[in-house]
């Protein structure tokens, strides 16, 4: 590797109405290295990687490229200079193909006049083979769940041919062995030469494949320092100027009685089969059941299928003694059942409100008063909310955009919070989130689970499934595979769990 950086910022402060994103940061960049970049969601990573793509201009600074000063006006003209980036927050469009994404902006043409549309399938098909998925390149985009769409836009970034490539979360909605494929593909980046810069919250995924490491602390530098000199702890101590992440609790009281079944729940798959095989499941008051499966497993489908988001899905869903088979999405709310959606963006948030608006959209009958919106009657809610779950925003006011991706998870999870139910359903809650958010998040659920709501989230993480669970729920192709007190349950068995096929289920009757 080099010992001169390839990329370097000197300086660089951000200001937004309200917010000082980034203040006097400086960040070199090595070549033929992973350059990794750490911080608490709202601590400056996504800005300056924004700056140095040229979706963002400094309100002070320089940037220097081989050497020489350069400014981006656009992510085109940072791409022309050799500048690729896989965003946080998935940049695709719905409604046009896996292809037509991957090449969108930058056409495969015959003589420069005609696309050459065979030549841009067989290299997007070439992209997703090199990531070893059989995505078919003609799905339309809006198609594929969020893992997969993940893959799209990593496909997307690897056709630019960059000498820096930046990756923030990359590994967010990833499955184990879609991660193992991933770091193949950096280490292949690596040693032709590419600049990796990294954006993680899976702080054992970072100190596995980072050279250099840089730490931001509220819009500053707070530490560089190379692959020898750090640890998870020193990287805990540096984000959060403490060595420990709040501890797990042990439940308050006792789970209560049974709110929400779902008896003999099937999904019919597109094609074939089932997203959702013959699932019959219980949850309780004052439980928290994590649901533990590799992308594909059926756990987003499941909690569609509960929700109601799927309309075409079989068998019988009751909260209490209240059956909603085929009732509206609108009716299982009011009965006190909530979903907070993996995709927050897509899903969880209406990008042209503010913060507050965000929060109490789902709860706007609590807030009305004669046929009209009582604001005095919501503010003090919406301020509640927002210091329950430490989010980081000037004020209720503030345009939803100017939040850092886990800041938003946030909102939406406060949204959920506001509609006062009895069954929260957290679709990777931890999506995103930094350690100490995903702390504050979990004690948040803990805190709920102990005032009586049934709570349960899916991940796809070993940890976060033994963080605050009561209970864990196994999935595999379908079907649940193993149901288990998270007390006595081993990572060997939840991992031979997930992988496990049954023609036949011997799923227990629900609890």
């Amino acid at each position: 590797m080099s010992s001169e950086p390839i990329l370097t910022a000197r300086g660089i402060t951000k200001a937004f109405p309200g917010t000082l994103a980034l203040q006097n940061v400086d960040f070199d960049v090595m070549p033929g290295a992973v350059n990794v970049l750490i911080g608490e969601n709202g601590a400056g990573k996504s800005t300056l990687m924004k700056i140095l793509a040229g979706v963002e201009r400094p309100t002070l600074g320089t940037l220097e490229l081989n050497g020489e000063t350069v400014t981006f006006s656009s992510v085109r003209d940072a791409a022309a200079k050799g500048i690729g980036i896989v965003f946080q927050e998935l940049n695709l469009c719905a409604n046009m193909s896996v292809t037509e994404n991957i090449f969108l902006g930058r056409d495969i043409t015959r003589a420069g006049i005609h696309i050459d549309r065979k030549a841009q399938r067989d290299r997007a098909a070439e992209l997703l083979a090199r990531l070893e998925h059989d995505i078919d390149p003609d799905s339309l985009v809006g198609d594929l769940m969020i893992g997969e769409q993940q893959i799209v836009e990593i496909a997307k970034a690897l056709c630019e041919d960059a000498q820096v490539l930046i990756m923030d979360e990359p590994t967010s909605a990833l499955s184990a062995s879609e991660v193992e494929v991933l770091f193949k593909v950096i280490g292949e980046l690596k040693r032709s030469g590419v600049a990796i810069i990294y954006i993680s919250h899976r702080l054992e995924e970072l100190m596995r494949i980072g050279d250099y490491f840089t730490v931001l602390r509220d819009g500053y530098l707070e530490v560089s320092a190379p692959r020898a000199e750090a640890s998870i702890p020193w990287i805990i101590r540096n984000m959060l100027g403490a060595d420990e992440v709040v501890a797990r609790r042990p439940p308050a009281r006792a789970a209560g009685e049974v709110v929400l079944t779902a008896e003999h729940l099937k999904l019919p798959r597109r094609g074939a089969g089932y997203a959702v095989d013959d699932v019959s499941v219980s949850f309780r008051a004052g439980e928290i059941t994590a649901i533990y499966g590799l992308l594909g497993a059926g756990r987003t489908e499941l909690f569609e299928s509960l929700y109601g988001l799927r309309s075409h899905a079989e068998g019988t869903v009751r909260i209490g003694d209240r059956n909603l088979s085929g009732h509206s999405v609108a009716d299982r709310m009011a009965a006190g059942l909530l979903l907070v959606p993996e995709d927050r963006q897509r899903d969880g948030l209406v990008q042209n409100l503010s913060v507050g608006s965000n929060l109490g959209l789902a709860s706007l009958r609590r807030f009305t008063r004669f046929f009209s919106l009582s604001r005095s009657a919501e503010a003090p809610l919406l301020q509640e909310a927002i210091d329950r779950l430490h989010i980081k925003t000037a004020s209720a006011d503030a345009p939803i955009t100017s939040l850092s991706g886990g800041n938003q998870q946030k909102v939406v999870i406060g949204k959920a919070l506001l509609t006062e139910p009895r069954v929260l359903l957290l679709d990777e809650p931890s999506r995103g989130i930094d350690i100490g958010a995903k702390a504050e998040v979990f004690n948040t659920m803990r805190e709920l689970a102990d005032r009586g709501l049934a709570i349960v989230y899916t991940t796809s993480d070993l940890k976060e499934t033994h963080a605050v669970a009561d209970r864990i729920l196994v999935m595999a192709y379908g079907k649940v595979t193993a149901d288990l007190v998270a007390a006595e349950a081993t990572d060997e068995a939840l991992v031979r769990a997930s992988t496990l096929k049954i023609e036949h289920s011997n799923q227990g009757e629900a609890r």
